[in-house]
């Protein structure tokens, strides 16, 4: 009986030792979490997708925070689509982020649909203008100067604004100019970045005339001799910031995603740096890698404060 109850007891002490190390496991384990929560934000769900529109401007920057993403640990799907279908993916939260709003002036509308199923994390590019654009060979300073077809810019042109996709707040904007400057006899035709480029260069090495819907930054403005036509009566606007935009709950889903977009800033030259890679014929992801290899530093920038 004295051996029982000695057994009893050694082995009631061997129960309390065994939860003390379990006790103490889970606690370094809690502390551990605590720790690392203290380190920086987490990746939450890494499943992130990027809708963009192929401009020269947008492919570069998406491609970019892509790479800036997957260097964490994120998995990102870019997705090309128009302008349209890019604000309705975020604003309905089948898509994650963009980093292609030019607001306050040229996707004012679809801003005023969409605001409020959207976060604005603020300009990743300051003061990026854009217009009507000309070599800077022809003859001609100013819209105005197309309704008096000052120089025979009209025949020289067969009356056509050479543009990019329809959908693009940018070609509303030209189609209100249109009407502004009452240019009755002159049309706007859609096409896209590249065609439009193919254009241009057509034109610039047979120095003829051409007018194209074209902004700043954009591999055209340092690889061709160009000029904005001015804009008196300021329909286009002052220059706009391109903004990155949110679907609301990524912070909560993906709080180290939400951070380095919002953190996403950078300058002109840096995006025409990668624009001018990929026009020389880089392919748009070894462009962007070789871009964040490049600028250790602003990739610490953008992902300061993430695990």
């Amino acid at each position: 009986m004295k051996s029982l109850r000695m057994n009893n007891r050694l082995l009631s002490i061997t129960i309390l030792f065994v939860l003390a190390i379990m006790l103490s496991a889970c606690g370094n384990a809690e502390k551990g979490l605590s720790d690392s929560s203290s380190e920086g934000d987490h990746l939450g769900k890494k499943e992130i997708t990027i809708p963009f529109v192929s401009w020269a401007t947008e492919l570069a920057s998406s491609h970019v925070i892509k790479e800036a993403l997957e260097k964490v640990g994120y998995d990102v799907t870019l997705k090309e689509v128009n302008t349209g279908a890019m604000y309705i993916a975020v604003a309905d939260g089948s898509a994650d982020a963009m980093v292609s709003a030019w607001l306050p002036y040229t996707d004012v509308s679809y801003w005023e649909k969409f605001e409020g199923d959207l976060v604005d994390l603020g300009p990743s590019i300051k003061e990026a203008p854009l217009g009507l654009v000309v070599p800077s060979y022809v003859e001609i300073d100013s819209i105005e100067e197309m309704k008096e077809n000052a120089h025979s810019i009209g025949e020289g042109t067969d009356w056509a604004i050479t543009g990019i996709d329809p959908g693009a707040g940018q070609m509303q904007m030209t189609e209100l100019a249109m009407k502004e400057y009452g240019l009755d006899n002159w049309t706007l035709k859609a096409t896209s970045d590249a065609m439009m480029m193919a254009a241009l260069d057509r034109a610039i090495k047979k120095k003829e005339d051409i007018i194209v819907t074209l902004w700043s930054p954009h591999w055209a403005m340092k690889e061709y001799d160009l000029k904005f036509l001015e804009d008196p009566r300021e329909v286009f606007g002052k220059p706009d910031d391109i903004h990155t935009l949110t679907r609301k709950g990524l912070e909560e889903d993906s709080p180290a995603a939400y951070k380095i977009l919002d953190q996403f800033e950078w300058d002109k030259e840096h995006l025409e740096s990668v624009m001018v890679e990929i026009f020389k014929g880089t392919d748009p992801e070894q462009a962007a890698k070789e871009f964040i290899e490049s600028n250790e530093e602003l990739f610490k920038k953008w992902t300061k404060g993430v695990k």
